[in-house]
């Protein structure tokens, strides 16, 4: 089963039509692993991994209009999975980075906190302002990244050789 079905399963199975501050089933699940350009890139050796809890989805809920919702539990994989940019989050604010990527002409932020061995989704939501991570640490960006591999995503797919024609 693909990331979005999962999470769109768990908001299905144990969210939806929820009343509000109504308790949950506690559950966490995994949601996909981080690429290597993005854990070289923040230094997140030893935590591939990232899981999201039915805790999260339900703070989401109820504290989110339904089109920010809805539109950012469809993508959310993609958000963490491939991020246009990763920020460190800001001291005092729960969470350790915040993955943003432009998903259907919207920012989203989704912030992740390092567990014992494994990334969690701790808050996701849109900032509609961009001025608002003009305070926050960039510490990766997908367009600054020269991991080597970069270079061959850029190119097509196959690295030019030098092959005699």
């Amino acid at each position: 089963m693909s990331a979005s079905k999962i999470v769109l399963n768990l908001h299905q199975k144990y969210i939806a039509n929820t009343a509000q501050k109504a308790l949950v089933h506690d559950l966490s699940v995994f949601l996909c692993n981080l690429t290597y350009a993005v854990v070289k890139g923040v230094g997140l050796q030893g935590y591939h991994k990232v899981y999201i809890s039915t805790k999260v989805l339900k703070h989401s809920y109820d504290k989110r209009p339904a089109f920010e919702y809805d539109l950012i539990i469809s993508e959310i994989h993609k958000m963490v999975r491939y991020p246009d940019k990763i920020y460190e989050n800001k001291k005092g604010k729960r969470g350790d980075y915040c993955f943003v990527k432009i998903v259907r002409n919207e920012r989203c932020l989704c912030v992740v906190e390092k567990g014992e061995q494994q990334l969690e989704v701790v808050t996701f939501y849109r900032t509609p302002k961009e001025k608002y991570l003009d305070s926050f640490l960039l510490v990766w960006s997908w367009r600054d990244d020269k991991s080597p591999h970069r270079d061959t995503l850029d190119s097509g797919g196959s690295r030019p050789t030098s092959a005699p024609q």
